[in-house]
């Protein structure tokens, strides 16, 4: 996504009026036009030989910190769920010194 963004905003910079009146800017937003539009491909290539070569489940090893990140976030999500539903029960509930207390905790 990063580099396909870089493309769109080197094309942007392409269709400047002021590339029309400086030959300069316009080689230099030209050749920039060119890099980014090799990173683009490049990255594309990387990541079709990624998917090709381990499916979908390659990634896990390629960015294992992913795999665990995307598991602590779902069991916090749960936690946070769990936790949420208490608070709603408790303030439900008549306010009384120990609803109080269990709702502050």
């Amino acid at each position: 996504a990063m580099s396909k963004s870089a493309v769109k905003i080197s094309s942007d910079l392409l269709s400047n009026p002021l590339c029309e009146q400086e030959p300069g800017f316009l080689e230099m937003v030209t050749a920039f036009d060119t890099a980014m539009k090799r990173m683009d491909s490049f990255n594309q290539e990387k990541v079709s030989c990624l998917w090709l070569e381990k499916g979908r489940a390659g990634f896990s090893s390629v960015f294992p910190s992913l795999n665990m990140a995307v598991k602590r976030r779902e069991q916090t999500l749960q936690d946070y769920k769990r936790l949420q539903s208490k608070v709603e029960k408790y303030e439900e509930k008549e306010r009384t010194g120990p609803v109080l207390a269990k709702l502050h905790q």
